[in-house]
């Protein structure tokens, strides 16, 4: 049984010029109009360009496919997620559990502002979740923890350190995918992530004791 074709999901160009550069950026605003609106299922370029008021045609100048679409809008999302771990998580002049409790509040207000694009985006991941690109765009995040984690836990084992990394990770993106589904209050989000990052910070100052 042959394996079904991946789609394309690069950009046929970058934008060299401002009015380019403002048709790519109406497209992808009218691109998170209709994900919103329509959600994954019903999602086609067609849709987009009438959103945004131009030809189809000039859709596909930049996007070859729906695919390409939603991989760009996944991936702007997580380049933006990266750049929060950096920002957060980089900062050595703030102690190391401060800096991750300010990362496990960020998070969670962020899977709460845009919960509903990211629950349209993982439906539409299996378009682009095998692709070289998807799993390129994890390892600079998976890279930040990693050094987070050597800071936090110097003398650990290594397996050790691998583990927390990989727990971390994944019980805040579950946890606050699960969490951002039903409306919130800030205060809700500021009590659930205050209640998150106690759990997380007494679990590594466990293991930093030995």
């Amino acid at each position: 049984m042959s394996k079904r074709p991946i789609p394309q999901i690069s950009s046929r160009k970058a934008p060299k010029q401002a009015r380019s550069a403002e048709l790519v950026s109406a497209i992808l605003e009218a691109a998170i109009q209709v994900l919103a609106q329509e959600g994954a299922q019903r999602f086609t370029t067609a849709r987009v360009a009438q959103r945004a008021g131009v030809s189809i045609g000039s859709v596909y100048q930049y996007f070859p496919n729906k695919a390409a679409i939603l991989f760009r809008l996944q991936s702007d999302e997580w380049r933006q997620t990266t750049d929060m771990l950096r920002t957060i998580l980089e900062e050595r002049q703030t102690p190391a559990l401060a800096r991750l409790r300010a990362l496990v509040h960020a998070f969670i207000a962020s899977e709460c502002e845009e919960a509903g694009m990211r629950v349209a985006l993982g439906d539409a991941a299996p378009l682009y979740r095998d692709a070289p690109e998807a799993r390129a765009a994890h390892a600079e995040g998976k890279r930040i923890f990693q050094d987070f984690m050597q800071e936090v836990l110097p003398d650990a084992a290594a397996a050790s350190r691998t583990l927390a990394c990989e727990l971390i990770v994944a019980t805040l993106s579950s946890v606050g995918k699960d969490f951002s589904e039903s409306p919130r209050t800030a205060a809700d989000i500021a009590a659930y992530a205050d209640a998150m990052a106690d759990m997380f910070c007494a679990w590594l100052d466990r293991m930093a004791q030995g």
